[in-house]
């Protein structure tokens, strides 16, 4: 018996996938979204999305996850629950390896985004979206006339801890190392914001406590002296990083970038023939759920073209843009 071959195969089912699955499938193309987790992504574990367009008063993240899934669904998008282990391609066609066994598509499109990096410490899990959180600008807001600790001694770190200041009245910054990783510039800037800004070198966040679904404060500890401190706080943001979910892609001919991210052209096409990325997943996303949104739908235009005949670009060209 023949195997099926899907116009297209999605990969994650984040507001990227699910963004150009409504595309798709309302053109008639076969769709199918592979989803190894919770769909929605990262939005359907948000507390609270208070800067999607659209939604004046904001929205769950779980509901607006299930809006998103139900209106790709309307138009016909499949759902399939495994995990995608690596992507073959086979020209004209690309097999996708499941742990639901073999898929056969004319094109793919890499939605699966990124996971914020822990620290791994007791409460972190445990008060994750109720005090503890890893985007500034989505949860910022909550935080106004609020203490905050921030945790982190790079560029986001830095930026991050600066925008806060918008809305926090006081803010400690605990750097695990003796000095800011972030660049001089930023460092600079921060100067600005020292009457708002304690930063605090050599001290190790250890710990996050909390009572009735509230983070009250951060248990830390001074390296010079083996000290423990205690930091009272309303929230804490943490920024250690960003880990793409690209392991899968190691082994295929699709580029990456040095962190892991997925290298794309202007077409959001990748160096697979036919394989595209789009979302928080894709070199130079900027980690937005609305963008994400808007690259799915991008993406989901690009993929049309493709399947009709249309030469995106004779040589892609790989950018981090």
């Amino acid at each position: 018996m023949a195997e099926k071959v899907w116009d297209v195969i999605m990969v994650g089912a984040g507001p990227a996938a699910l963004s150009a699955a409504i595309y798709t499938t309302r053109e008639d193309l076969k769709t199918l979204v592979f989803e190894k987790g919770a769909v929605g992504g990262l939005a359907a574990v948000t507390d609270w999305i208070d800067n999607y367009p659209g939604f004046p008063k904001g929205v769950a993240g779980l509901e607006f996850a299930d809006s998103l899934w139900a209106q790709a669904e309307r138009f016909g998008t499949e759902l399939e629950l495994g995990e995608v282990t690596e992507i073959v391609d086979e020209g004209a066609h690309k097999r996708l390896k499941t742990t639901s066994g073999d898929f056969v598509t004319k094109t793919v499109l890499i939605a699966t985004g990124s996971d914020y990096k822990k620290i791994g410490v007791p409460g972190e899990k445990e008060f994750y979206a109720h005090g503890v959180h890893y985007c500034a600008t989505c949860d910022g807001a909550f935080y106004r006339d609020k203490r905050l600790v921030v945790v982190g001694g790079g560029n986001s770190a830095v930026q991050e801890a600066m925008f806060l200041t918008k809305f926090a009245s006081h803010i400690d910054l605990l750097v695990r190392g003796d000095k800011f990783r972030a660049s001089d510039v930023l460092q600079h800037e921060l100067e600005k914001h020292k009457d708002k800004i304690t930063v605090h070198f050599n001290t190790t966040t250890d710990e996050i406590v909390g009572a009735d679904n509230k983070v009250t404060k951060v248990i830390g500890t001074d390296k010079l002296t083996g000290n423990k401190i205690e930091f009272e706080t309303d929230g804490v943001f943490v920024f250690v990083g960003l880990s793409p979910n690209s392991a899968f892609l190691k082994n295929t001919k699709i580029e990456l970038d040095e962190i892991g991210f997925v290298k794309t052209n202007q077409h959001l096409e990748t160096s697979m023939p036919g394989v595209f990325a789009a979302g928080d997943i894709r070199s130079g996303a900027t980690m937005q759920i609305a963008s994400a949104a808007g690259e799915g739908a991008t993406a989901a235009l690009m993929i049309r073209q493709h399947l009709e005949g249309h030469t995106l670009s004779p040589e892609p060209s790989m950018v981090s843009n």
